[in-house]
C-alpha cells in the first residue's frame, strides 16, 4: 500500500506542474488572464504562438505518459509479485489528470486534462490513443473547434477500447473504467465551451 501511495502522490505532483502557466511567465504574461484564461496548450498557442504552445502540449502529454510509465515500472520492480502493473498505471493516470486539472500550485485550478489524458492513454493502450488522435484530427479539421474535437474524442474512447478488446477477445474492465472517468472529466471541464457551442459563441481555432 505504501508503494502505491507513493506512486500515486508522485503522479499527482507530476501532473500538477503547470507548464502553460510557466510558459506564460517566461513570456512575461499571466496566461490565466488572457484569451480563454486556460493554462492549456490551445490557449498558449492562441496567445503566444506555436513556439510556446507546442512545447506546452508536449510537456503536458509527457506528464501523463511519465506518470503511467514510472508507476508501472515501480509495480514491476518493487512488487514483482503483482500480476498486473496496469492497475498501478491506471490509477497513476487518473491522479496525473486530476493534478493537471486541480494544480495545488495554482490554488487548485488548472487545465482541462486533454493532453495529459492523451499521454496516459498512449502509455496504457497505444492503439486506442492513435485512433483517438485520428478522431480528434478529423473533427478539428471539419469544424475547427478544439473543444468539440476534444470532447468528442473523449466520449468516443470508451467505445474504441471496447471494440479493440472485442477484436482481441479480451476485456480489460479497469482500462474501460479509466476511459469513462477521463471522458467525464474532459466533458465536465469543457462545460463552458459546450455552452458556448450551443449558443454559437465558441471561437474557432486561430493562431497568433
Amino acid at each position: 500500500m505504501l508503494t502505491l501511495a507513493i506512486a500515486l502522490a508522485g503522479s499527482f505532483l507530476l501532473g500538477s506542474i503547470p507548464f502553460g502557466y510557466l510558459a506564460g511567465r517566461i513570456a512575461r504574461i499571466d496566461i490565466r488572464k488572457t484569451g480563454s484564461g486556460n493554462i492549456g496548450a490551445t490557449n498558449v498557442v492562441r496567445i503566444l504562438g506555436k513556439r510556446y504552445g507546442y512545447p506546452v502540449f508536449a510537456l503536458d502529454f509527457l506528464k501523463g505518459f511519465g506518470a503511467v510509465k514510472i508507476s508501472m515500472s515501480i509495480a514491476t520492480d518493487v512488487r514483482p509479485e503483482l500480476s498486473s502493473p496496469e492497475m498501478f498505471g491506471i490509477l497513476a493516470a487518473v491522479c496525473s489528470v486530476i493534478g493537471h486539472c486541480f494544480s495545488p500550485w495554482l490554488k487548485f485550478k488548472g487545465g482541462k486534462g486533454v493532453a495529459t489524458s492523451a499521454g496516459a492513454l498512449f502509455c496504457l493502450m497505444p492503439l486506442a490513443a492513435l485512433i483517438g488522435a485520428a478522431v480528434w484530427i478529423l473533427i478539428f479539421w471539419l469544424k475547427r473547434y478544439v473543444s468539440l474535437a476534444s470532447v468528442a474524442t473523449a466520449v468516443a474512447l470508451p467505445l474504441v477500447i471496447l471494440v479493440i478488446d472485442w477484436k482481441n477477445q479480451t476485456y480489460r474492465k479497469p482500462l474501460f473504467c479509466f476511459s469513462v472517468i477521463i471522458a467525464a472529466v474532459v466533458v465536465w471541464r469543457h462545460r463552458s465551451n459546450l455552452s458556448r457551442l450551443v449558443r454559437g459563441k465558441e471561437p474557432r481555432f486561430t493562431r497568433k
